[in-house]
């Protein structure tokens, strides 16, 4: 075997002390680039009229990120444990604090941020507290804590994913079919809601798990059969970026055309129109090939990788963060807006958003309350500089 050959085959990797499953470098890569179109997808919302046609052709692709998450939630967790026997309440008492701090602390932050900029005018204490409690047990406190909710409950079914799928090893291809005919249901129940549902009870669907079981499945299902799905993505990469390309094409045309056929903007461009499933899976998979394609040519110390694995570090603390710094610059929207336009104002307003989110978690990073506001560990001064 070539040194090449063994590149493509042999996944990324680095041994880790006590059995632990080896570190895969190709993640990090792989939840940068959908953190960073995150960001992306939010700045054109703020930036753009609900409504614009241009603005929601940039978005209908960007909305694959929170399958993305969910797949990559299902991945992480079955390959760090297909070896091992689950305790749930061991499982539990590690796992579920990790996201249900921040989740309660940044959805007290938010209700009490809405509540002194006005964006939520309750009528009285009572009711201010009434909407507390409805916020935490929706996910409503600002747009993106949805995410915690849905991750926390992956968290609670995980231990009986793992018994699923174990009970039908060697079957898993049917597990995988019907979980994706379940989905296809779901987001037809959600775009074209049956006469009686109302409006609330689909957007209450947001904040569950049923919108994401697939992309949890898939994730979890390549994590089981790692090493040979590793090893054909490595030998089709020309493939999967010739998919990606084609599948985006049909994706933006079907939503043109969608469009024109009288539908609102942001009604085609929906994030559960079932006409995404394909493209959602797609881009999945093309980033996990390019960030193979990275992770194999990678260099232990080189700047690209120290880049990487800062950025990876703080993730989930600029996932945290970043709507904050995006209503900050809310005021300074429309000033950037006439003196450049489009499509400048969201370039600029990304950018800034992504140094103003960087600076925040920077801060936040250094408090006691480190943990509980970026879910990551407080940095010591030596280790900062480190």
């Amino acid at each position: 075997m070539t040194t090449a050959q063994a590149t493509l085959e042999a996944p990324s990797r680095i041994a880790r002390p006590g059995g632990k499953a080896p570190y895969l470098h190709q993640i990090d890569l792989f939840r940068l680039v959908t953190f960073a179109c995150v960001i992306l997808i939010h700045v054109v919302g703020a930036t753009n009229f609900a409504q614009d046609v241009g603005a929601n052709a940039v978005e209908t692709p960007l909305h694959f990120t929170r399958e993305a998450f969910f797949a990559l939630t299902g991945f992480v967790l079955v390959f760090q444990n297909r070896g091992r026997e689950i305790t749930p309440g061991d499982f539990w008492r590690r796992r579920l604090p990790l996201v249900a701090t921040p989740y309660l602390a940044w959805s007290m932050f938010f209700w009490a941020f809405s509540l002194v900029t006005g964006t939520q005018q309750p009528d009285s204490l009572e009711a201010s507290m009434r909407l507390l409690v409805k916020d935490l047990v929706t996910g409503g406190a600002w747009y993106h804590l949805y995410f915690l909710l849905v991750t926390m409950q992956v968290y609670l079914l995980f231990p009986v994913l793992m018994k699923l799928l174990r009970a039908t090893a060697g079957k898993h291809k049917w597990l995988l079919l019907g979980s994706g005919v379940l989905q296809v249901g779901v987001t037809l129940f959600m775009t074209y809601q049956p006469f009686g549902v109302g409006y609330e009870t689909i957007t209450h669907l947001y904040a569950t798990l049923l919108p994401y079981q697939f992309y949890t499945v898939f994730g979890a299902v390549v994590a089981m059969h790692f090493e040979a799905v590793h090893a054909w993505v490595g030998r089709h990469r020309l493939l999967l970026g010739g998919a990606l390309v084609a599948v985006l094409a049909g994706t933006e045309w079907y939503y043109l055309r969608t469009v024109h056929s009288g539908t609102f903007p942001q009604v085609a461009s929906d994030p559960f129109q079932p006409y995404l499933i394909p493209w959602c899976v797609t881009v999945i998979a093309a980033i996990y090939a390019f960030a193979t394609w990275w992770a194999g040519r990678r260099r232990d110390g080189s700047r690209g990788a120290r880049v990487v694995s800062w950025a990876a570090n703080r993730s989930f603390s600029v996932f945290l963060v970043h709507p904050l710094a995006l209503a900050l610059l809310g005021p300074a929207i429309p000033h950037v807006a006439e003196r450049f336009g489009a499509p400048w104002l969201s370039v600029i307003i990304y950018v800034a958003t992504i140094a103003l989110t960087i600076v925040i978690v920077e801060a936040l990073r250094r408090l006691p309350g480190s943990r509980a506001l970026t879910g990551r560990p407080r940095l010591r001064p030596a280790k900062a500089a480190a």
